[in-house]
């Protein structure tokens, strides 16, 4: 059944002010994960300042605890790993508050503003700790609530569900194009601060357009938990075990590609030329030129996928292509790496790098996100797309993990190392492609 709604390109109105938030969350998103590796081992783990940081030091003994002694850098990358990791599982934990008592609405408004104080709380560096937390918290309450409510705005078997899923990436990075050209450029020439407080002032951006669409948004749906009436039962018990075998070739892929914003760019840093007619390009401008080539890999599945009709791959499959990309891309930077014998790499060649990256991401989160949202029991819809979400965080928390091995294996053995994993992960998805068409059929 197809609503009649269609204000937004074919679309319900209500996509366009949910797109144009995540766009903004995306966009404070975006500038924390451009600055953070840089700001991390260029500034706040430098011992002078660390040691004015509270509670980094015990958190450095707990996680060292768990995987023994870690050099400064590879303490960054468990750092920014457990961060993104965490902020993408947070919702999984808060996601039940929306189906069970408060609704979706309320959760994304107290996310909106938990997540502009905690940036605003990272212009001061003894509060890094706490204002991490607070970012936490509003992402808990707010990025698996946003996802279903764009899956709410869709009658069952509407069929513009994946295509609203992929507008809705392609407008949400948009921010993530705007945001290393203003916080990335303010954090590296200014100071970082700003570019903190420019992603505060970016979230507070984004709950006034929220509030202003209300009326444009799908109703809550909240069911309240009253025992055993909530226990999945038949068919909901199958799709649930679809979604989470779903979700394991989805995070492995992820786990790969997610290093692309973590140590790859401590290692452009140093090694990539980006001197362009005597400008030092600023680093973080890759991750702008990284949302540009997002969107367009976005915008050729969608052309594939309708010229193909009704021979359109189902999830499974995409998932596959999207490891064999995620792979292909990090073997050319293993080659490239490996030619220039430890010389300068050419910032073209790091271009070419992520414009294959880029081309897997129309293939790896639409897809999951709708095979979420259409086979999740209606009354688990926000907490089953926060295990969406969670799956990503998982994913960078494994990446956070991997980036240990950069060390021994020196860039090229490493790159190929990601490239295994990204590979591996598509394989994983052909493997249980059976398993999933019997748990959760069409």
């Amino acid at each position: 059944m197809r609503s009649p709604d269609t204000a937004f390109f074919g679309h319900p109105a209500g996509l366009g002010f949910l797109a144009s938030t995540q766009a903004w969350e995306r966009f404070s998103f975006y500038g924390m994960q451009a600055l953070l590796p840089l700001y991390l081992v260029d500034h706040l783990l430098k011992p002078e300042v660390a040691a004015g940081v509270t509670g980094l030091d015990g958190l450095r003994a707990g996680v060292e605890f768990l995987t023994g002694p870690l050099s400064t850098t590879a303490f960054a990358a468990q750092l920014f790993g457990l961060y993104i990791g965490l902020f993408n599982i947070a919702p999984l934990a808060l996601g039940w508050l929306a189906d069970g008592v408060f609704g979706q609405r309320r959760l994304v408004q107290a996310g909106l503003v938990f997540m502009a104080a905690g940036h605003l709380a990272m212009a001061v560096e003894a509060l890094f700790l706490p204002a991490l937390l607070l970012l936490l918290l509003g992402g808990g309450c707010l990025k698996g609530n946003l996802y279903a409510q764009v899956g709410m705005l869709y009658a069952s078997g509407d069929g513009r569900r994946t295509r609203a899923y992929a507008i809705h990436l392609m407008a949400l990075n948009v921010g993530s194009i705007v945001a290393p050209l203003v916080c990335g450029t303010l954090g590296e020439r200014v100071g970082w601060h700003w570019g903190f407080a420019a992603a505060g002032i970016g979230m507070l951006l984004g709950l006034a357009i929220y509030v202003a669409g209300t009326r444009q948004l799908p109703p809550d749906s909240i069911r309240r938990l009253r025992g055993t009436a909530d226990v999945p039962q038949g068919t909901d018990s199958a799709a649930i075990a679809a979604i989470v075998l779903m979700l394991l070739p989805f995070t492995i892929v992820y786990a790969a590609a997610m290093q692309a914003y973590n140590l790859l760019l401590v290692w452009a840093q140093d090694v990539m030329d980006r001197d362009v007619a005597g400008f030092e390009v600023p680093v973080t401008w890759l991750l702008t030129y990284d949302g540009l080539m997002t969107i367009v890999g976005i915008f050729l599945a969608l052309q594939l996928w309708q010229r193909l009709g009704a021979r359109e791959p189902d999830a499974m499959i995409k998932l596959a292509v999207a490891g064999l990309l995620v792979g292909a891309a990090w073997v050319m930077l293993a080659l490239i790496t490996t030619a220039s014998a430890g010389g300068p790499v050419s910032m073209l060649l790091v271009l070419a790098f992520f414009a294959l990256l880029d081309l897997s991401y129309g293939w790896l989160d639409p897809p999951a996100n709708s095979f979420v949202s259409v086979h999740a029991p209606a009354r688990l819809a926000s907490t089953l797309m926060s295990l969406n979400i969670a799956a990503f965080g998982a994913a960078n928390i494994a990446s956070g993990w991997l980036g240990r091995f950069e060390e021994p294996l020196g860039p090229a053995g490493f790159w190929w190392l990601l490239a295994a994993v990204g590979g591996g992960g598509g394989v994983v998805a052909l493997v249980l492609r059976p398993l999933v068409k019997r748990l959760a059929p069409g």
